[in-house]
């Protein structure tokens, strides 16, 4: 049965999996059990070198030299210690990913289409990285200089697993792990990597029965079956779509985790099914945990978050999806899904405030 061909995100990294990047996972899972069982101490930097050649080999010295410089222009800014800057500075380097020149520049370095993307998205999450490191080098003490130099800070960005696509770790929970030396067992690893693989090899073929059986992307890109369609099948058409969202998500946060538990760290939670949750709050919180941690800890706690007044906690919640919204890509379109997710998240909260009240919980 042909397959559904309208999903990108799942044929592009399907094909860069099977291609290249499978394999070079399991050239960083050989390297990490290896210095984990020989050189403990040197484990971080094994794993640095091991991100950078792999980063060299897929996006070349060109696209290894743009992250290179990302990352040093972060460090440089983050040595005046000020958040706002930091921030200033993340948001201009992120906006250098859409100005049409630097783009006709990439894209010129690569054969391909597919390599030009692979580069943007690549430097999309490092930006993320190198913000996180960057905020927690502003805030640390002077005693934890060690743990927060240059060093750190490159093998917290070449850090292979989560390197093309997430999922996101903040850099206090990567260097608090990573520096954690702990005794290694070879049985235990040996059998969370066999569950492991079957889990994601289930979650996989399931993805691959539903975009070769249901074709709910072909369905969407055209007008005419949904507008033919009553409004059941079209609910029914949303939910497919997004529960396919989520065994997808499965696979492709699924592969870099198992990774991450096998160099001895904790990794955010997988996405939690979405058929359970019935508030957009929740779908944020554990959809994509380490998304949610980062917005949480660098946007909507500094801005005043819950603790607030209901203007801040207005304010901060519109400016965490304004930067979702941005990071994503700053289409028109994901400015609007900003905008009604932050409605959303605001109702539910409002109700929530109203139910507080002991003179309504009384009349309930």
């Amino acid at each position: 049965v042909p397959q559904d061909p309208m999903d990108f995100e799942w044929s592009y990294w399907i094909e860069w999996g099977r291609e290249y990047i499978l394999w070079l996972l399991a050239g960083h899972l050989l390297v990490s059990q290896v210095s984990r069982l020989l050189v403990e101490k040197y484990k971080p930097w094994c794993l640095m070198v091991y991100g950078m050649a792999a980063c060299w080999m897929l996006l070349g010295l060109k696209g290894f030299a743009v992250i290179l410089l990302h990352a040093a222009v972060s460090f440089a800014v983050a040595q005046f210690q000020l958040s706002l800057l930091t921030w200033l500075c993340s948001l201009i380097l992120l906006s250098t990913l859409r100005i049409p020149a630097v783009e006709e520049t990439k894209r010129r370095w690569y054969d391909t289409e597919n390599e030009y993307y692979l580069l943007l998205f690549t430097v999309s999450v490092r930006c993320l990285f190198c913000t996180s490191f960057s905020l927690e080098y502003c805030w640390h003490a002077p005693t934890q200089k060690s743990s927060h130099s240059f060093p750190w800070m490159l093998a917290y960005v070449f850090y292979y697993p989560t390197f093309h696509n997430g999922p996101l770790m903040n850099f206090d929970e990567f260097s608090k792990q990573m520096r954690r030396q702990e005794a290694f067992n070879v049985k235990t690893n040996l059998r969370i990597l066999i569950v492991g693989i079957i889990r994601i090899f289930f979650w996989w073929c399931l993805a691959e029965l539903m975009i070769h059986l249901m074709y709910i992307h072909a369905l969407y890109s055209s007008a005419l079956p949904l507008e033919s369609a009553s409004y059941w099948a079209l609910g029914g058409l949303a939910l497919a779509q997004v529960l396919f969202f989520y065994v997808k998500y499965l696979v492709l946060y699924g592969i870099p985790a198992l990774l991450l538990q096998m160099d001895g760290l904790k990794p955010p939670d997988l996405p939690c099914c979405v058929s359970l949750m019935h508030s957009f709050t929740k779908m944020w919180r554990s959809f994509d945990v380490g998304l949610h941690r980062f917005l949480v800890r660098y946007i909507y706690v500094p801005m005043g978050g819950s603790q607030s007044s209901l203007l801040g906690m207005l304010f901060s919640t519109a400016l965490t999806f304004a930067f979702v919204s941005y990071w994503h890509g700053g289409q028109s379109y994901l400015w609007y899904w900003g905008a009604l997710n932050w409605l959303g998240v605001i109702v539910e909260n409002g109700i929530k405030r109203i139910l507080s009240i002991s003179l309504i919980r009384d009349l309930i």
